[in-house]
């Protein structure tokens, strides 16, 4: 019996069992197409589905039936991550078949792509010249087990695929395949390499062009932390560059982080009829406990989609203006001058808040939400030092720790819009600067919101709306 408690009221996620990655993210026939890891059966990790939901909006979503399974000679172990791109007025998915080849089912496997298509993007049928690229056309040098992930893309005329893949000692990197039918696909190169600093294995490539730049954005697995970033076991990273085609060859001078809270991993982007680039991510992480696992039934979601905007040389993570529709119940309040704890009169746990702090005199400030007795998720800001802290250590059942970014005061103002949904909480700081994702599981009681302060300083601007799709 699938328990509502944790349930998430205005994010996708599986209707029972198992949800990980953001597959096949794309906008087709006026519908946004989200595919998406499942496993249908259990609330654990199995063998990959393909899961389907549609939604005019990205806010409210429809499910459609599974869209894969694994069910042929070179899927039979899971239909693994891939991608979706139009091509005549069909949708066309291109996804890894995944083999377990020996008893170490962790170890022992191979992986290949395989192309299924649909003419009314609901059923979708594999091709008979499956797999379309397989084990036989990895380069010499690189993991002859890690190949996946694929992400379809056109440049001038020609489809381009990049894969996730690693040299098998310890450096996660990205290859470059071409094709002019989506069948028989060429080697172009391995268009960008780990530094030793990324991790051991690049999972779910995504490479797009925007504002006449390309961005290549990546999941590396086992990266080290680099001061207070890449703080998780896995993490996401982005580029900003040039793709060359011709040699095979992604010219980039630094990476960034895509996300700096606890659960953010596997990103996809899809491009829609406005044009904006959108980037939705799987609110989890792995190798870390779920708790909705246990009894719920299910496990795994998405996060908000985000808008993705290009800012000099670093991205701009903004929700999109679509979340404005679903905000009911509208509270503001203005110059509110702060020392200690004060409890904002409102509180809930499906809400956005806009809130702008003047730092002034003070030593620490910030605000606790899913607040009652003892639990509190908080989010606070030291002047001193400029990082911003999650904190979920007291946020009830499930993981605690912190993580911290680092943020600058824009005339001495820090700029926080915040999404909670029951079990996540996303905060986007300055405007879309950085952005910080959590999932969290407090009891049912712990609704209030307060704000604080450790010396003084104001509230310039507090406003919070209820969500409700």
């Amino acid at each position: 019996m699938l328990k509502e408690e944790y349930r998430l009221a205005y994010h996708l996620m599986s209707e029972f069992g198992w949800m990980n990655d953001p597959n096949g993210f794309v906008y087709y026939n006026g519908q946004y197409h989200m595919f998406y890891q499942y496993y249908p059966y259990q609330p654990v990790w199995g063998p990959m589905h393909w899961g389907h939901a549609v939604s005019h909006d990205l806010m409210e979503w429809k499910y459609l039936p599974v869209a894969l399974a694994p069910d042929q000679g070179y899927d039979r172990d899971g239909c693994f991550s891939g991608s979706a791109i139009e091509q005549d007025g069909k949708l066309y998915l291109m996804y890894t078949g995944h083999l377990v080849t020996g008893p170490d089912k962790d170890h022992d496997y191979t992986q290949n792509q395989n192309i299924a298509v649909s003419k009314d993007g609901i059923h979708f049928e594999k091709l008979d010249c499956n797999p379309v690229l397989g084990p036989e056309q990895i380069p010499a040098g690189v993991s002859q087990r890690d190949f996946r992930d694929p992400k379809v893309f056109v440049r001038d005329g020609i489809y381009y695929v990049v894969l996730g893949s690693n040299d098998g000692q310890g450096k996660g990197l990205i290859l470059l395949y071409r094709s002019i039918d989506l069948v028989e696909w060429d080697f172009v190169g391995e268009i960008a390499r780990s530094d030793g600093e990324m991790g051991d294995n690049w999972e779910c490539p995504d490479l797009f062009e925007l504002e006449g730049r390309d961005v290549l954005i990546l999941s590396p697995q086992r990266m080290p932390a680099q001061g207070d970033d890449y703080q998780n076991l896995h993490s996401t990273a982005y580029m900003i560059g040039r793709l060359d085609t011709e040699l095979g060859r992604f010219h980039y001078d630094h990476y960034e982080q895509v996300d700096c809270g606890f659960d953010f991993y596997a990103p996809q982007t899809a491009l829609d009829a406005k044009g904006r680039r959108i980037v939705i991510g799987w609110m989890e992480t792995w190798e870390t406990e779920i708790p909705t696992q246990l009894g719920h039934y299910w496990a795994g979601a998405m996060t908000l989609p985000r808008e993705i905007v290009l800012q000099g040389d670093k991205l701009l993570f903004k929700p999109l203006e679509e979340t404005k529709s679903y905000r009911h119940n509208g509270y503001e309040a203005s110059n509110i001058r702060l020392e200690g704890i004060q409890d904002m009169e409102v509180h809930g746990d499906c809400y956005e808040l806009e809130v702008t702090f003047r730092a002034e005199e003070a030593k620490e400030f910030g605000l606790k939400l899913r607040v009652h007795d003892e639990e509190a998720t908080v989010l606070s800001y030291r002047p001193t030092d400029g990082l911003l802290r999650f904190n979920r250590d007291h946020s009830g059942i499930g993981l605690g720790g912190e993580r911290r970014t680092k943020v600058e005061l824009k005339e001495g103002l820090l700029k926080l819009r915040i999404f909670v949904d029951r079990s996540s909480v996303e905060v986007f700081i300055q405007d879309g600067e950085k952005v910080m994702t959590g999932r969290i599981y407090p009891g049912s009681q712990s609704q209030g919101i307060q704000a604080y302060a450790q010396g003084n300083c104001s509230v310039v601007s507090f406003k919070k709306w209820d969500i409700r799709t």
